[in-house]
């Protein structure tokens, strides 16, 4: 299973990454750290696809071998989600704007989703998120 954490910058994309990775035992990749690994920080349009691919290529590989997996990650457009192609999609609508321009220019609010996470979260709400996967989701 591929879950898709999005959202801008400051959302709260990964501090609610850590907390459903740690509650689920499953893998869970962040953009940035993706963005080390392969020393590319570049963010054009065409840099943003080749992230959503990156992101999708280690995610199909976690559930190539039966482990779900988070992935966090901005994933701005429909291009970036639809290459992504996750099961489960968790929008952070925390934020108007993040604290890169650039990437506020091109967010694109996706049209479907999930779960969509409206406010910034405590605890006891993550454990609900996590409830909500597992009984509706079978994560």
């Amino acid at each position: 299973m591929k879950i898709l954490i999005m959202g801008l910058p400051g959302s709260g994309k990964t501090y609610l990454a850590k907390r459903l990775q740690e509650k689920l035992d499953c893998a869970w990749y962040n953009a940035d750290e993706v963005r080390k690994m392969a020393n590319d920080w570049e963010f054009s349009e065409e840099a943003r696809l080749r992230q959503a691919g990156r992101m999708l290529s280690i995610a199909n590989y976690e559930k190539s071998h039966d482990r779900t997996v988070i992935c966090d990650f901005v994933c701005p457009t429909e291009q970036t989600r639809d290459i992504f192609k996750a099961d489960i999609t968790i929008w952070m609508d925390t934020i108007n704007e993040g604290r890169f321009e650039n990437t506020n220019q091109i967010f694109q609010k996706p049209d479907s989703w999930d779960i969509r996470i409206d406010k910034f979260l405590v605890d006891d709400e993550i454990d609900e998120i996590i409830r909500v996967l597992k009984e509706e989701y079978y994560v």
